[in-house]
């Protein structure tokens, strides 16, 4: 019998500020972080997980993700895996924690990183990715772990069981078909960061179109002007036979929203992401009716399973961006991906920032394999940042994610990785947050500029 011995929570923050990485019209300098778990064992095992934050206030899903955990320790890890609808409800029923939500904002990130690892831990455990052994789930096991609370007015059990078994019979072919085709396709936000000079954004773009990306994704909404040049500078790249995407991270109100991005539609994008609030249903419907043939696409803050049912029920999006570190992991993304299927919504999950690929890789596999059985209108984001720190990290060739290999989440990060950039304490921090001297900035600023390059 192998136990939960322990579990180790790590404030990890990369300094991607200083090259303006990640820039965007609403968060101009952010840091990318985790708030990192390991599930230790009595034996060799262990499972891994995280949260995604861009720096301050990861310290709070560090604690909230500690406390999350803590019940699962002395847990008999067969049992706890062999019923993971059972383990994420006994987390998700602890009222005290719930009720710092409910599952919204810091409790719910950190629901969804210590649920990561569990899901982490038990492919491990079972020798598989993690797409792999959801994929060889039966529909009643999959849809036994779906979180459906707070759905049935828009998706039933057996509407999610009738879907799953339809697909079920030709899994395996898809599965082929993903490895004759090289992967699962992606696109590139790499070159399109807010922050970044013309010159370089050119030369990315370039360098994104050279190795083989046909959908390209730019920051726009901190300036009109900026972003009709910057827009012409992509279509002059790219062409115009490349799929062209435009994200303003939630920045304008609704009207400013309709206004701009009629503006910007000669440049013809695919769609326009995060338009105004996360949280706001009709003013998403109202955005899409305005701008249209233009999509709208959102979900990456969007908080749980019920918000995305409304935008549904809305026709609030053309396209769902679920995002695999706010929500609380496999059992309410599962939810999600199921509803999107009724609805007839592509899923094109958020990733980027630190490990997000790693995991998303895993979702859209599985999606195709077993949820929605189409590759129509999905493509999933890659972001060229920060997959040097992960043991098992996504592979991305000729626009298209790799299928991963090796058993797990591919979300175990070195543990040197995390020496280094662990907050405040890390080699990293320790010298950037020395007293300043002349020399000590000079060495802080030389090693900021290394560890993100």
């Amino acid at each position: 019998m192998t136990i939960i011995t322990g579990v180790d929570v790590y404030d990890v923050r990369f300094p991607t500020s200083l090259s303006q990485d990640g820039s965007d019209a609403m968060n101009k300098d952010g840091d990318y972080s985790a708030a990192y778990v390991v599930l230790r064992t009595d034996g060799d095992l262990r499972g891994h997980g995280f949260t995604f934050t861009i720096g301050r206030g990861n310290d709070l899903c560090v604690e909230a993700s500690r406390q999350r955990a803590l019940p699962l320790i002395g847990r008999d890890v067969d049992e706890m895996v062999g019923d993971l609808g059972a383990t994420y409800r006994s987390l998700k029923s602890d009222s005290q924690l719930r009720w710092l939500g409910p599952e919204k904002g810091v409790e719910h990130l950190a629901m969804a990183a210590v649920m990561n690892a569990v899901w982490d831990l038990a492919a491990r455990k079972a020798g598989k990715p993690l797409w792999r052994m959801l994929a060889e789930m039966s529909p009643e096991e999959l849809v036994d772990v779906a979180d459906l609370q707070y759905l049935s007015d828009a998706l039933t059990r057996d509407e999610a069981l009738e879907m799953l078994r339809e697909l079920e019979p030709t899994r395996g072919q898809r599965i082929a078909e993903l490895e004759q085709r090289g992967g699962y396709p992606c696109y590139t936000t790499s070159a399109g960061w807010l922050g970044y000079s013309d010159d370089k954004l050119r030369r990315l773009l370039q360098e994104s179109v050279d190795e083989g990306y046909r959908h390209l994704k730019l920051k726009v909404g901190a300036n009109l002007e900026d972003d009709i040049r910057r827009l012409g500078i992509a279509r002059e790249v790219i062409g115009w036979d490349a799929n062209l995407m435009i994200d303003a991270n939630q920045v304008w109100d609704v009207p400013e929203a309709i206004e701009w991005v009629n503006r910007l539609a000669e440049f013809k994008p695919l769609w326009i992401e995060e338009p105004t609030s996360p949280d706001d249903v009709l003013g998403h419907a109202a955005v899409r009716r305005a701008v249209a043939p233009i999509g709208v696409a959102t979900g990456e803050h969007g908080m749980n399973r019920v918000l995305f049912k409304q935008m549904f029920q809305a026709e609030a999006i053309d396209f769902c961006q679920l995002d695999s570190a706010r929500l609380a992991s496999i059992n309410e993304i599962l939810a999600v991906y199921l509803m999107a299927k009724k609805f007839g919504v592509p899923v094109c999950p958020h990733a980027g920032g630190v490990g997000l690929c790693e995991l998303v890789q895993h979702l859209s596999i599985f999606d195709y394999v077993a949820v929605s059985g189409s590759l129509e209108g999905r493509v999933t984001e890659y972001v060229d940042h920060l997959h040097e720190h992960f043991t098992d990290p996504c592979i991305v060739v000729d626009g298209n994610y790799v299928l991963p290999g090796l058993p797990g989440y591919s979300a175990e990060m070195y543990e040197e990785s995390v020496a280094e950039y662990s907050f405040p304490d890390g080699g990293y921090w320790s010298r950037a947050l020395a007293p300043a001297t002349a020399e000590t900035a000079e060495t802080a600023e030389t090693v900021s500029v290394e560890a993100v390059l």
